[in-house]
């Protein structure tokens, strides 16, 4: 980078190196918290994508509040104060390092988690959040007070930048390499040099600047509409960016490191449209988002297929919407003594927009609706051309509109006439659905230059495919803080008919027939012929008066096993979950088929257990790691110290590890090695040809405190001694999510 100022005076890049510097420490910091904070705190809440999208909200509150902070500094005339306010409150902020999360707002209740939630990442760490977080923006200020023959917008470039690296970094780097207190303490080293660099900045502007303005004239203030437009523009990338991750984690796939991707590519796009050339050209931007836009209102209604095809989707699809919006806000940048008062709005904007896709619409909508309203409405952000419609996009107007309509017409037609189009019932309808919005899809780009009517068909394509897939995939949907729980009637021969599914995203969580000569058949994992059947059939016939019990309900299935002398005890987060498993007019294995009593316990398992008295179960069964987060505070070695402490010493824990993304067996089996506990391993196959929801393919690892009461096992065939594995134990200050997944893809 060469660096020329005004005729005949050239400046080394060494003059622009500390602001470059400290934006860049600063904002790597910033967003090597957000995980790390997240970490310390989300395994009480069970780590759901609702309560990642939370404690963004709470990040995006903080960010707006060092903006703020930001912006009142600027009132100070004198540059020495304004550096000399900064770097006190720094060290002020400095004085609750190393972080850590508080105690004194207690346990969360699962009934009400958003406030314990807020409140707490408050507690923890909002003072060092949000003074970070101002630095950008006084920085870029500075810059344009000493440096007015440069662009200080630039600055915004590389301060996302170091944002960007810094969240790829945390899961490819800093989590498989450090522990919780290792990060801890690295971050507070981190925050140490980036002080440095501020004094190291300070002197440099105290040697070469003027401590106050040289006689500036003000630029005109924004008008109000112009702040709306920011707002907005900033809102809906931001919601998008939340709702593409609770959609993608609740109806595309399970899979790991979904959450950190949005977030990467979010901050990406203010990379590319903050340079001082942006990239790709606008032109283009506006070309792709209308592509990706008019092909995402589809898939984001039909679940099946192929899950990368549709990430991949969606993934583009809020890619260039937030790309789209962000070259827009650029392109609006006023002058620089109204700086911090655009980056301002920008966050304002971030917090609405978080706010209503966190906090309102879970609230509003019973599914994940909020993505796909915001998804269609940024189409409003695209040119609104005056001129009369051409030929061209007259017909596609014409085509488009009964063409997005025409689905939900077949849908209601067959409805009400059983012999219209019988073979196109189901999964075909779906098919022929996608095939027709598909058409109106070219219409809608046909049009992608008159904004308002882009926006009309994309609506009402994906009304049409929302309409379509509700009703083919459920019969019941509820949606709680922790996901969207559905319940869906299918038939299955084998459960002899109808049987409903409950549902949470991609995950099933349990089935049972509707046929009465099996509705307390227990079924998939929970089958007899499956290690969690067996464990239990096999602990009854050694203690008749057996105690249960089972961190993660389900349909409660397990309560087909519960005998009159038996009891069962369910550990629960998710008050929806116990509500739908004891509906009759869903599931009856607890309120039917239990012939002793079963009870729910709500929170957090790991929480919950601790007071559980001693020797209180003869088999505790974790089940909790194939729903949409992997829950992995439930698999370190302290969490199976406290499973081995509540079940009796010839009592056995078993470990459900049936996972579709990780590799989650050797860390279990490396924590009960390093707790020189006795256990043993099973992978049950499912029958060739399958039995439907009859059972599933289950792979287990089973423990007891003593070899007595791992005797009975080791006894059976089925079961098998694993040999010794070098792979590190998870505990509660180290998680490995990189090294299991590759070894899922490895395997």
């Amino acid at each position: 980078m060469t660096l020329t100022t005004t005729p005949g005076k050239a400046v080394g890049d060494w003059a622009e190196a500390p602001y470059v510097v400290a934006v860049f420490v600063s904002a790597s910091l910033v967003f090597l918290l957000q995980p790390m904070a997240t970490k310390l705190v989300l395994p009480t809440l069970g780590g759901s994508p609702a309560v990642w999208n939370t404690a963004m909200v709470f990040f995006q509150a903080a960010l707006l509040a060092g903006y703020l902070y930001a912006h009142l500094l600027q009132r100070i005339a004198d540059l020495r104060v304004q550096i000399g306010v900064h770097l006190a409150l720094l060290l002020l902020a400095a004085l609750s390092l190393p972080l850590a999360i508080t105690g004194v707002t207690g346990d969360p209740d699962p009934a009400r988690p958003i406030g314990w939630l807020l409140t707490t990442l408050l507690l923890s760490l909002g003072a060092p959040f949000a003074i970070l977080s101002a630095t950008a923006p006084l920085i870029q200020a500075w810059f344009a007070r000493t440096r007015a023959d440069r662009n200080p917008y630039r600055l915004y470039a590389a301060s996302n930048l170091g944002s960007f690296l810094a969240l790829l970094a945390y899961p490819l780097a800093v989590e498989p390499l450090a522990t919780l207190d290792g990060q801890r303490l690295g971050w507070t080293v981190g925050y140490g040099l980036f002080v440095s660099v501020l004094l190291w900045l300070a002197f440099t502007l105290r040697r070469g600047a003027s401590a106050t303005p040289r006689g500036e004239t003000r630029s005109p203030a924004l008008s109000w509409r112009e702040r709306g437009v920011l707002v907005l523009l900033a809102a809906a990338p931001s919601s998008l960016m939340l709702g593409v991750t609770t959609h993608l984690s609740t109806d595309v796939a399970s899979a790991p490191f979904l959450w950190v991707l949005p977030l990467a590519l979010y901050l990406l796009t203010f990379v590319l449209a903050f340079r001082d050339r942006p990239w790709p050209p606008f032109h283009v931007t506006l070309a792709l988002q209308a592509a990706t836009a008019a092909v995402a209102v589809i898939f984001i209604a039909f679940r099946t297929g192929e899950w990368l095809l549709l990430v991949a989707t969606n993934i583009a699809a809020f890619f260039f919407a937030a790309l789209l919006c962000h070259q827009r806000l650029a392109g609006r940048r006023p002058p620089s003594d109204r700086l911090t008062e655009f980056y301002l709005w920008i966050s304002f904007g971030g917090v609405l927009g978080g706010a209503f896709t966190a906090l309102m619409a879970p609230v509003v909508f019973e599914a994940v609706w909020e993505y796909p309203i915001v998804l269609v409405l940024v189409g409003l952000a695209r040119h609104w051309a005056k001129t009369p419609l051409d030929r061209v996009e007259k017909i596609a107007l014409l085509l488009a509109v009964p063409v997005a309509l025409t689905p939900p017409l077949l849908l209601e037609m067959m409805r009400y006439n059983a012999e219209f189009l019988p073979g196109l019932r189901g999964e075909p309808l779906l098919r022929v659905s996608a095939g027709i919005l598909g058409t109106a899809a070219v219409g809608a780009y046909l049009l992608r230059d008159r904004a308002p009517l882009f926006v009309l068909v994309l609506a009402l394509m994906c009304w049409s495919a929302q309409h379509i897939s509700r009703g083919y995939d459920w019969a019941y949907s509820e949606r709680s803080f922790f996901g969207v729980m559905r319940v869906a009637r299918t038939p299955d021969p084998g459960l002899g008919g109808e049987v409903h599914v409950l549902m949470h995203g991609t995950t099933l969580h349990g089935a049972q027939s509707l046929n009465p000569d099996q509705r307390c058949r227990p079924t998939l994992y929970y089958t007899p012929q499956t290690p969690l059947g067996q464990a239990v059939q096999m602990t009854q016939a050694r203690a008749p008066d057996t105690r249960m019990a089972v961190i993660g309900q389900g349909a409660g299935a397990l309560a087909a096993y519960v005998g009159p002398r038996d009891r069962l005890t369910f550990f629960e987060i998710d008050p929806a979950v116990d509500r739908l498993s004891r509906d009759p007019r869903w599931f009856s294995f607890i309120s039917d088929c239990a012939e002793g009593p079963v009870m729910t316990v709500l929170g957090d398992a790991r929480l919950s257990l601790g007071d559980v008295p001693d020797d209180s179960y003869d088999v505790l069964i974790i089940d909790a790691f194939s729903s949409d987060a992997v829950p992995t505070h439930l698999l370190t070695t302290e969490a199976l110290a406290e499973y081995l402490r509540v079940v009796a010493d010839d009592g056995v824990v078993v470990l459900h590890l049936s996972n579709r993304n990780l590799e989650i067996t050797l860390p279990a089996q490396a924590a009960s090695q390093a707790l020189g506990v006795p256990a043993l391993h099973q992978i049950y196959f499912e029958q060739a040809g399958g039995q439907g929801l009859a059972e599933a393919s289950t792979e287990a690892l089973i423990l007891s405190p003593t070899e007595a009461g791992i005797a009975a096992f080791r006894a059976d065939p089925r079961w098998r001694q694993l040999a010794e594995t070098d792979v590190r134990p998870w505990s509660d200050d180290y998680v490995n999510l990189v090294g299991a997944l590759w070894r899922s893809f490895a395997r």
